[in-house]
């Protein structure tokens, strides 16, 4: 018999960038997953992130480490089960065949590249 196993994979999203208020958003900001399962975590982004567009997982006792920049580019060591996808303003990071080594918080970061207000 075959054991499944439930993680928890916890989503923050960031946004730098300018004082012009743009936002990131995400749901849900957690979610039960079990091994071998496809997992799908969105992220929301305003008017301005174009395809400045980053996803970041950190593991327990570890700093953030970078998956993918600008949407899809892949990071060298990121798992091939990883891929990333999207425009403006919508973002997804997929998991195919979720593993025990893939549990961590998920980190969406979008730079502003729009217009900076000053007064």
């Amino acid at each position: 018999m075959m054991r499944m196993s439930l993680f928890v994979v916890l989503i923050l999203l960031q946004l730098q960038g300018s004082t012009a208020s743009p936002t990131v958003t995400q749901s849900p900001a957690s979610k039960a997953v079990r091994l071998g399962e496809t997992v799908y975590l969105s992220c929301k982004a305003s008017t301005g992130v174009d395809d400045d567009l980053s996803w970041y997982i950190q593991k327990h006792g570890q700093p953030p480490k970078l998956l993918f920049y600008k949407i899809a580019t892949r990071q060298s060591d990121t798992p091939s089960h990883f891929s990333s996808s999207g425009s403006e303003p919508d973002f997804t990071l997929t998991i195919r065949g979720f593993q025990a080594e893939d549990v961590g918080v998920y980190d969406c970061l979008g730079a502003y590249n729009g217009p900076v207000n000053t007064q």
